[in-house]
């Protein structure tokens, strides 16, 4: 298997034409950070990992938060890494190529730290190609000291237990500021076996470390109890909550290709006042927390200065309950009305929604795109709610290149 940037590069040059969206594997957007690996200053190289195609990964905000935030200390570096179409996957295997970052073309094993957002369950069989793909085993009891930790974040570690063999540790809540607390534990001994950072990683509230529990189950098959092992693991793993939402992105990666959601989006608040008890998302992002007016129109002065979209999204579980949201949509309008820059508004509740509001949105330069989402069950589901969008829907995957064969 190839083991350098170098030999990658060469590679990816030759076989690159016979693969389908060969700019899936490139890197070199525009505002990716790459990073100079032999800075002597630099303690933590993490590989931020999508287990999906570059166009669904690409929108992912929650991932180019941790980007942000772990780039912008100059102790640590965070490159990105998606899973390949079918046809790039066989040559990867064909060709001896690993898994690698978009950024420099490391192998993903050469990182410390290899993350894994995990939005949703379908995803999960694509993060055992991804560990198969760079060469890691597969289970982490069999992974060794020189191995990357391999850890996963996001709504589908509120169920860990499916996924529990092949994670080091699993972050419960939310992980914009996980790294800072696993920064502070290792700092003292950066040289520990396996045994010794599952511990270490225990002891960081919110996280999760499968080794050191046992699970029992029903006759059924059914999840029974899940209980410690060792010592070190706490009885009751709680969530981590962000106490204030860290500064908006505004430096986005600008891709090659059309992603599902090729704009910029700020989130305007995380959380939700309804507590609908069929809402997963109301239930897991809860307590509600609002971000300032001035913060969010600062942000937007930002990326328009630093990108070239020509939409900026405005996300929350529901846009039209955010405080200031009218205000907000207006004074946008007449600092960037010239422009014509879009406003999107991707989840509103139909009683909080003015005919102001729709006017402010209607200024932007394309037609308002904004979803309504009444607050009811579904009987499929008895956990989504149906949605009422206009104009249209937004565009399907396959306006952008083919869908993964692991989201539906």
């Amino acid at each position: 298997m190839l083991a350098t940037p170098e030999a990658i590069t060469q590679t990816l040059d030759r076989v690159l034409p016979r693969v389908n969206v060969p700019a899936r594997y490139t890197g070199g957007e525009l505002n990716s950070v790459v990073k100079d690996w032999s800075d002597p200053g630099l303690r933590d190289r993490v590989a931020l990992a999508f287990p999906d195609i570059y166009e669904l990964g690409g929108s992912n905000l929650g991932l180019m938060i941790l980007y942000d935030l772990i780039n912008k200390r100059p102790d640590m570096l965070a490159e990105r890494v998606y899973c390949p179409w079918p046809d790039f996957e066989q040559v990867m295997r064909d060709e001896g190529v690993p898994l690698f970052s978009l950024e420099t073309r490391h192998p993903v094993r050469d990182f410390d730290i290899l993350g894994f957002s995990l939005p949703y369950e379908q995803l999960y069989t694509n993060v055992l190609t991804m560990l198969d793909l760079a060469g890691l085993p597969l289970r982490a009891t069999d992974r060794e000291p020189d191995h990357p930790i391999v850890l996963a974040g996001g709504s589908g570690c509120y169920n860990p237990e499916p996924m529990s063999p092949f994670f080091d540790a699993m972050v419960i809540g939310e992980g914009d500021e996980a790294h800072r607390a696993w920064r502070q534990q290792r700092e003292a001994n950066p040289n520990l076996d396996r045994l010794s950072l599952w511990r270490m990683l225990a002891a960081v509230p919110g996280i999760y470390v499968p080794a050191l529990y046992e699970a029992t189950y029903h006759g059924d098959g059914t999840l029974a109890a899940t209980k410690p092992c060792d010592p070190a693991a706490p009885a009751v793993v709680m969530k981590r909550v962000v106490k204030v939402l860290p500064p908006p992105v505004t430096r986005f990666i600008v891709p090659f290709v059309d992603t599902v959601h090729n704009r910029a989006a700020i989130e305007i608040m995380r959380g939700c006042t309804r507590g609908c008890r069929f809402c997963q998302a109301g239930m897991i992002f809860r307590p509600v927390r609002e971000r300032p007016v001035e913060e969010v129109l600062a942000a937007v002065d930002k990326i328009c200065e630093h990108t070239g979209f020509e939409e900026v999204s405005f996300l929350s579980l529901s846009s039209s309950d955010y405080t200031y949201v009218e205000e907000l949509v207006r004074r946008v309008v007449e600092k960037h009305g010239h422009r014509k820059l879009s406003i999107g508004l991707p989840s509103l509740r139909i009683e909080s929604f003015s005919v102001g509001l729709m006017e402010l949105l209607e200024k932007g330069r394309r037609r308002p795109g904004f979803t309504f989402a009444p607050g009811s069950a579904t009987s499929s589901t008895n956990r989504s709610h149906p949605r009422i969008c206009w104009p249209r829907p937004p565009r399907s995957t396959a306006a952008a290149g083919p869908r993964s064969r692991c989201t539906s």
